[in-house]
This record gives structure tokens, C-alpha cells and sequence, in this order.
């Protein structure tokens, strides 16, 4: 127990720079069984270690352990949780619970046995915790990491403290916001950088090797944690590469299944599948029609999108044209949120009922529906800057 107590305080030691997560704030830190769900790289460890430190910094009740570590081969994670609360642990930090196996019973035993232990635990967005998890159905709260928003990277990288602000605040009201953030900063002299290396915290400590590590976690995503969840053989990961690829190339776009099927060789079902597999790792965005609904997973989506623009520059940066990078940057960030869908009228329908179309600084609205448009530092009527979407969160 020492020696991982050790190692938790050089973590924490170790922690040179605070980056202020609005999920921090979200969390109801009360639960027993708490998941936070990230894509490799998004700061699941740092975003843990930062709250560790806010809250228990100098005290022994607190604990983070990597399962990582050889020693968990040997050690039951109960029979290791119910040492620490003996010992006086009140809350256990569990970090890449995927790589434990039998975690899920694990889990429910430390649950309904150490009645007065907390668990928080870190997987990898393609986990299925509590939907293929009978065991923990009901007692385990899920909340998902997200990249940085706008909104945190302006924060971080000018000092100051914007705040986040509903979908409804900014239809609504967004002269009047955009008018507040202009007065203390010229956002557009950082959004460019943030499409192509803000999204993930590697800008703070890699910024020259941004790109190289991104690239990095693209392909242990693709290697190992869509694989091994989904149970893959490792013989259909070209497959899978190829098809990220062609994604990359060509989005957005309406995809023809038939037709990317034959490009990877393999079956439409296959495909199918992989597009899922892709989606739940927070690797590309599905978008459908309205009333079909993201739910049925078997649909032909609409059009596919990466899953945010960085990923869009480190793939294939041939690719990154405005208006790809425009509508990719507003669904990663108000689909977070909010029910985002293709639009018969306008480019997106949001929530079901609000139609938007995204571009340049000449993009108008269409009929009674909205404008996100780029290169605009206020906007008017129902016109909105679409850097501003950047704050939802």
C-alpha cells in the first residue's frame, strides 16, 4: 500500500499545470460509483489527479492507482479496496479500469460489500460500462471527458475566466455575449489554432509534437482499444485504418456503403459495424436524417464527419478546407449537448427544431432558421458567430 501511496504523491507532485475542466464542476462527486468515459489523450488522468488535488490534497483518504500496473495480475481489485478502507480510504481512483479483467464484478463487489468507499474509475470511451454490465445497471454513474472546448482553450491560453453558456442563452442572446468576450479578447485571433491544436491538452507540454502524439493515440485507439472491446482479430485492423482513412479524405460526405465496403474488402454489415465501432471511440461523428435517430445503429448515416478538427489536420490535413472544418468544429461542439441531425433545409437541425446553416462571414440564415457563421466577431438577428458554439461548454 506504501508504494502506491508513493506514487500518488509524485503524480500529484508532478502536476505542473492547472487545466480548468468545466466537467470538474458537473460531477456529483457524492455517488459510490462514478465512470468518466475519454478518448485517449483528452486528460482523464490529469483531469483526476487536478480534482484529487483541489479536494484532497495532503490527505491519505484519497488514493489513485493505475491498473496498468503488474502487481494488479495478482491482486483482486476488492481485496485491494477493502485494504485501503480498513486503512481509513474513503475514495479510490481507478485509472484504465479496461484493463482489468472481470472489472465489472470487481466493481459490484466493492460496491455492495465496502459500504463506505467511493469509486471513480477511467475507461476508454468504446467500454460499454453498465449496457453490456448487468452487474452495474443502476449503481454506476457515467459522465464523458470531452477534447477542450473553445471556451477552456481561450481560457487557458489568455489567462482570463469566460464562462460556459447554454444552447438556448446563445440563440437568444448572443449580441450581447459575443459582446462581453470581444471586449476582453479578439477570439478569432485563436480560433484557426484551436481548430488545428487546441482540442486536445497536448499544446501545453508537446506543442511541437502535437500532430506526432495525436497521431499516436489515433492509431492505440484504432490497435488496441476498438479491437480488444469489440473483440476484432488484430488481421482486420488494415480494414479498419483503411476505412478511418477514406473518412478522413472525404468528409463530409454521404457515405455509399456498397461502395466503401468494396474499398476495404468486406462485407456493407461490416462496415456498418465499424462505423459504430468508430463513432463509439470517438474517432468520427454519424449524422442522420430527423426521425431516424442515432439510436438505430444499423441506419445508413446521412453524412460522417471526424469527430473533431484536429483529428481532421493529423489524418489528412489535404482535407481541411473551410467549410469541412467549419461543420465538423460546430457538431463536435453542440452535439456534445444537444441533438444535432442533417437538415432537408439548411446543413444541420438542432434539438429537432432549430435549422442551421454554416460558413463564411457572408453566410446568411435560410428562411426562419439560423446562421453559424465563421470570421464574424458579433453577429445579429439570427445570426451567430460560430465561434461562440465553442461555449457551450
Amino acid at each position: 500500500m506504501d508504494f502506491f501511496k508513493n506514487i500518488h504523491n509524485s503524480l500529484l507532485e508532478s502536476q505542473a499545470y492547472p487545466l480548468s475542466r468545466e466537467l470538474l464542476n458537473q460531477i456529483d462527486w457524492q455517488h459510490r460509483l462514478i465512470c468518466i468515459k475519454g478518448f485517449r489523450g483528452v486528460g482523464k488522468t490529469s483531469f483526476i489527479l487536478d480534482y484529487i488535488k483541489q479536494e484532497y490534497s495532503g490527505d491519505n483518504s484519497a488514493l489513485f492507482i493505475n491498473l496498468n500496473n503488474f502487481y494488479f495480475t495478482k491482486r483482486k481489485i476488492f481485496s485491494f479496496a477493502d485494504e485501503f478502507s480498513k486503512l481509513g480510504g474513503k475514495i479510490l481512483f481507478l485509472d484504465q479500469i479496461q484493463k482489468y479483467p472481470g472489472w465489472s464484478s470487481e466493481l459490484r463487489m466493492c460496491y455492495d460489500r465496502i459500504p463506505d468507499l467511493k469509486i471513480v474509475f477511467t475507461s476508454s470511451p468504446v467500454l460499454r460500462v453498465s449496457e453490456e454490465n448487468p452487474d452495474l445497471q443502476g449503481i454506476v454513474k457515467i459522465y464523458h471527458l470531452e477534447g477542450l472546448s473553445f471556451r477552456e482553450y481561450l481560457n487557458y491560453t489568455t489567462g482570463l475566466n469566460f464562462s460556459m453558456y447554454s444552447f438556448d442563452d446563445i440563440l437568444n442572446n448572443h449580441a450581447h455575449i459575443s459582446g462581453k468576450v470581444v471586449a476582453k479578447v479578439k477570439p478569432l485571433a485563436y480560433f484557426g489554432q484551436y481548430l488545428q491544436t487546441g482540442y486536445f491538452p497536448y499544446f501545453i507540454n508537446e506543442p511541437s509534437f502535437y500532430n506526432v502524439k495525436l497521431l499516436k493515440d489515433i492509431n492505440l485507439a484504432l490497435e488496441i482499444d476498438v479491437p480488444y472491446l469489440n473483440q476484432i482479430e488484430f488481421k482486420y485492423l488494415s480494414k479498419l485504418r483503411k476505412l478511418l482513412y477514406i473518412i478522413a479524405t472525404q468528409t463530409p460526405f454521404t457515405p455509399n456503403v456498397s461502395k466503401l465496403a468494396a474499398a476495404i474488402k468486406t462485407s456493407r454489415a461490416t462496415v456498418m459495424n465499424y462505423l459504430r465501432y468508430l463513432k463509439n471511440a470517438r474517432l468520427i461523428n454519424l449524422l442522420y436524417n430527423s426521425g431516424n435517430g442515432n439510436q438505430d445503429q444499423m441506419k445508413k448515416p446521412d453524412k460522417i464527419y471526424l469527430y473533431n478538427t484536429n483529428l481532421q489536420y493529423a489524418i489528412d490535413p489535404d482535407n481541411t478546407e473551410n467549410m469541412n472544418l467549419r461543420q465538423t468544429f460546430f457538431i463536435n461542439q453542440v452535439g456534445y449537448r444537444n441533438n444535432v441531425e442533417s437538415s432537408a433545409e439548411a446543413d444541420f437541425l438542432v434539438n429537432g427544431k432549430y435549422h442551421f446553416v454554416v460558413g463564411g462571414r457572408k453566410t446568411e440564415p435560410a428562411g426562419n432558421g439560423f446562421a453559424a457563421s465563421d470570421m464574424i466577431e458579433n453577429g445579429r438577428g439570427n445570426k451567430i458567430p460560430l465561434w461562440l458554439f465553442g461555449f457551450l461548454y
